[in-house]
């Protein structure tokens, strides 16, 4: 017990640290089939020796987890029981157990979905029929009374119950340790504690094996960076009115530059800071002067969801950098063109925030 509140505890403060972390991203779980693949022995109670009473056990199952709380399985547990005495003599039969089992998470249930988390415990309930086979050395027991010997094939009706403690090694394994209580008719060892008692007769299973996720866990979903875009003030109505003498034209300043990104990029490298630097220069020099941003993303990478996020991220950055700087939000257009745009023909030149002031 001391074990188990240790182990919820380590858990529930993993997935307190991974909320705390900035996300960049949103995951949301997917439900999924999944495959149990375990072995290990069981424990049948009885007169003899807890040692004389082991035997070797395996289980193959195979679920469906609807959310990241509830699941259902259909388990077989099959290979061997043992009955024995307190002379420590001991028979042993065959079974295979097909039933169908309901799994709680309780680490989800408390601390909610978390995709990376390393440790996950599950309460398990169910129940199965007991398709039992090869009792002959029972049949040959002739020092005890045998008052419920059964030949042939016994079918017996089965609950169960028990925690199962999952530890991730991938998005679709993790290791699995299971321990289940299984109780049963009196009848299944062939013998009754008294004529006047009918106890039910129990066996306990400890099994080890690998649980594989059949299907995708997880959807990935980006979370953009919000961009302001704002529109341009209405022109306001003039009145026509005589035209005046004509005024030589003054040319207004304008500049346009490129600044590059690595793959998967949004940050500003500094090797590329220089460029943002003059363009802040120029505007400040130009108090009149506007500028547009437009962020750009290669359409030889990715997809164009996540090139949108991050032509996105990309304009929204450089438009940071200026208002960071001193230049009145007013004066800059923000937009993003994703992939749909390819203003060089060079792939890699694609990844960029064009500014153009003028």
């Amino acid at each position: 017990m001391k074990i188990a509140k240790f182990l919820l505890a380590a858990a529930l403060m993993v997935s307190g640290m991974a909320a705390n972390a900035q996300e960049t991203e949103r995951v949301e779980f997917n439900p999924h089939w999944f495959l149990g693949l375990q072995g290990g022995a069981q424990y049948t109670l009885g007169e003899a020796d807890f040692s004389k009473l082991i035997s070797p056990n395996a289980q193959l199952s195979l679920g469906y987890q609807f959310t990241p709380v509830w699941a259902v399985r259909l388990a077989a547990n099959a290979w061997q029981s043992k009955g024995g005495f307190k002379d420590n003599s001991t028979y042993k039969w065959n079974y295979v157990a097909p039933g169908v089992d309901v799994k709680f998470n309780i680490i989800n249930a408390i601390a909610g979905y978390n995709p990376n988390r390393v440790f996950s415990m599950n309460l398990i309930a169910g129940a199965a029929a007991n398709i039992a086979w090869g009792n002959d050395e029972a049949q040959k027991v002739t020092l005890y009374q045998m008052n419920k010997l059964w030949d042939g094939t016994s079918v017996l009706p089965v609950g169960r119950a028990g925690l199962d403690l999952d530890f991730r090694l991938s998005k679709r394994v993790s290791l699995n340790l299971e321990a289940m209580s299984n109780f049963t008719l009196d009848k299944y060892n062939s013998k009754a504690h008294s004529t006047e008692a009918h106890n039910a007769d129990w066996y306990f299973n400890a099994l080890l094996g690998l649980k594989i996720a059949l299907g995708k866990t997880e959807n990935v979903i980006p979370v953009a960076v919000p961009v302001v875009v704002e529109e341009p003030a209405p022109a306001p109505v003039v009145k026509p009115t005589p035209k005046p003498t004509p005024k030589p034209v003054v040319k207004k300043a304008e500049m346009q530059t490129e600044i590059f990104y690595a793959i998967r990029e949004t940050v500003i490298t500094d090797g590329e800071k220089y460029k943002v630097e003059n363009l802040i220069s120029f505007l400040k020099a130009n108090p009149e002067t506007k500028v547009a941003v437009t962020g750009y993303a290669d359409v030889e990478t990715g997809n164009p969801r996540i090139n949108m996020f991050y032509s996105q991220g990309r304009a929204a950055g450089v438009a940071k950098a200026l208002t960071d700087a001193g230049i009145d939000a007013e004066r800059i257009t923000v937009d993003a063109k994703g992939d749909t745009v390819q203003p060089f023909s060079e792939n890699d030149k694609n990844r960029v925030s064009i500014c153009i002031a003028k």
